[in-house]
């Protein structure tokens, strides 16, 4: 299986990846980073912080771009290569995310597209907000 090659992809083609955040995802998430701050992980301390409960790692939640980037769209074979973030509100546990890509600029010379990536919870809030560049498969 192979993702969109270059000549496949358009300006402002999308797509996107749903997912609800859990009390596993989070704590796995940890474990594997060794990212244990308390806001994630504590209840009693989440309590007492603005958030007022835990909140997922905002790179957990900015990670689901990768899933759509890698495995819809472009797809298998995509090379991440630059991405920047701006993480714009919590996510909590249980919240469900929409991971979304659109393409805003295609350079076929050096065969690398420029994303405009998105995070949004289930209300429609723009948890994170960004953009990457990604080299799409070869044919």
């Amino acid at each position: 299986m192979i993702g969109k090659t270059i000549d496949q992809i358009s300006v402002g083609n999308k797509d996107s990846f749903t997912k609800t955040i859990t009390e596993t995802d989070v704590y796995t998430f940890a474990g594997v980073t060794g990212d244990l701050n308390p806001a994630h992980v504590n209840k009693t301390h989440a309590e007492k912080t603005f958030f007022k409960k835990r909140i997922a790692h905002g790179m957990l939640v900015s990670s689901l771009i990768s899933t759509v980037l890698g495995m819809k769209f472009p797809g298998p074979g995509t090379i991440y290569i630059n991405q920047n973030l701006t993480f714009t509100a919590p996510v909590y546990y249980q919240d469900t995310v929409t991971a979304e890509v659109e393409v805003i600029k295609k350079n076929e010379e050096k065969n690398r597209i420029t994303l405009k990536t998105t995070c949004k919870n289930q209300d429609d809030k723009i948890v994170v907000n960004g953009e990457a560049i990604v080299m799409p498969p070869k044919k």
